[in-house]
C-alpha cells in the first residue's frame, strides 16, 4: 500500500473514531470531513467504499447499539435513551431502530435483562449488522 493510501486511511479512521467516541454528539458531515482533511464529498464516497455504509448510516448504528445496550441494562425511558445517544426526535429514533433492530425500542426492551456476561461479550454479541438492515426491512 503506498503512503498516500496509508495517510488517506488514517484519516477516515481519525473521523470514524471521532464517531465511536461522540456518537452522543451533534456529528455532521462537514465537521467529519474537516477532521479527515478532504473535502464533503470525498469524505462521503470514500468513507463509504471503505467502510461499507455512508457516515450518517454509521453514525446512527452506533447511537443504535448504545441505545440496545441501555434499553436492556435500566429503567429509563425510551425518549430519555433516545435523547443521550444524540437523537433529538423519538419518531426518527423509533424508525432507525426499526430499520437496523427489526423491531421498536419498546419491544426490544421487553426480551429483559442483557445476560450476565461480560460487557464487551454482550454488545458485540448484541451489535446490529454493518451490512445492512435489519432481516426483511
Amino acid at each position: 500500500m503506498s503512503r498516500a493510501a496509508e495517510d488517506a486511511n488514517r484519516r477516515l479512521l481519525r473521523a470514524r473514531d471521532a464517531m465511536d467516541r461522540a456518537y452522543a454528539e451533534p456529528l455532521d458531515v462537514p465537521t467529519l470531513a474537516r477532521i479527515a482533511l478532504v473535502s464533503e464529498a470525498h469524505f462521503i464516497r470514500t468513507f463509504r467504499a471503505t467502510f461499507g455504509e455512508t457516515p450518517n448510516r454509521y453514525l446512527q448504528r452506533r447511537r443504535v447499539e448504545r441505545a440496545m445496550f441501555l434499553l436492556r441494562s435500566g429503567d429509563r425511558s425510551v425518549t430519555d435513551i433516545c435523547m443521550d445517544v444524540g437523537f433529538s426526535s423519538l419518531g426518527t429514533f423509533s424508525r432507525v431502530f426499526r430499520d437496523i433492530v427489526g423491531e421498536p425500542p419498546s419491544a426490544y426492551r421487553r426480551r429483559g435483562p442483557l445476560p450476565p456476561v461480560p460487557t464487551c461479550f454482550a454488545m458485540a454479541w448484541a451489535r446490529p449488522s454493518s451490512f445492512g438492515e435489519a432481516p426483511g426491512a
